[in-house]
Parts: structure tokens; C-alpha cells; sequence
């Protein structure tokens, strides 16, 4: 159910999701033996690098790629704990919409208020030029 609020999501927080039903339609090739299974080597090689944002509507499955080492050292290898949140909120904000409730809004404003700290957080290490770094 929660994740049915997630139908028609293209972007989370910068990152392309893909909907792994939905490539299994269009590329059939890539999953062997009819499964819903891509094979391996493809998926770590080719798929991962580009969508670390990965939904399965047939399990109700969300599965995040998370950051390996600095951003400057390393480029951009997958996402961050704010993309979590994200996330997040948007199945909230979703849920809320179909069944509204002061918990659901008090939780979405939480969501929201991590999200801002977050990027006070960011700000906070571009100004001191640390960001993308493992220095504190």
C-alpha cells in the first residue's frame, strides 16, 4: 500500500528511480529465466551506478544505493541519508493524502524538519570547505 504512493515518482531527490517491473517490461533481457532477478554482473555493472534509487511493486520493495566514501574523492556513487528522508515524506505525504491524520501531519513536518537540518548541515561544511570530505 505505501508504496502505491510512489506510482508515477521519476525523481527522488535528485535521483532517477527505477521501477524494476517496469524494466522488466521494456527489457526483457536483462532477467533470465522469467524472473524478476537482473543478472548480476548487468545490475552491479551497469544499473547501480545509475539509479541507486530501485522499487519493486510486485514485493512493495524500496532499496537504496547509499554514498561509498567522499563525494570529491570518489564522485557521485550513490545517495544520501536525506534522499532516505525524502523518500520518506513522499510516501507520508502520500499516505496522508488518502488517509489524513494529525500523526501523519506531525511525522511529515518531522520528515521535513530533518530534511532542513540536513541541508543547514551541508551549508554549514560548504562554508567551511569540508564538504564532500571525510573532515569534520
Amino acid at each position: 500500500m505505501a508504496l502505491e504512493t510512489l506510482l508515477g515518482v521519476k525523481y527522488i531527490g535528485g535521483f532517477a528511480v527505477a521501477v524494476m517491473d517496469d524494466l522488466k517490461k521494456t527489457n526483457p533481457e536483462l532477467f533470465p529465466n522469467d524472473t524478476m532477478q537482473m543478472d548480476y554482473k548487468i545490475f552491479e555493472r551497469d544499473f547501480r551506478p545509475n539509479f541507486p534509487i530501485q522499487i519493486r511493486h510486485d514485493k512493495n520493495s524500496i532499496s537504496f544505493t547509499i554514498q561509498n566514501d567522499p563525494i570529491k574523492e570518489n564522485g557521485i556513487n550513490g545517495c544520501q541519508v536525506n534522499t532516505i528522508f525524502e523518500a520518506g515524506l513522499k510516501i507520508l505525504e502520500g499516505l496522508n493524502d488518502k488517509y489524513p491524520c494529525r500523526e501523519n501531519a506531525i511525522a511529515i513536518t518531522k520528515f521535513q524538519e530533518g530534511i532542513m537540518w540536513l541541508e543547514e548541515r551541508t551549508k554549514d561544511r560548504e562554508t567551511r570547505g569540508v564538504e564532500g570530505t571525510n573532515q569534520v
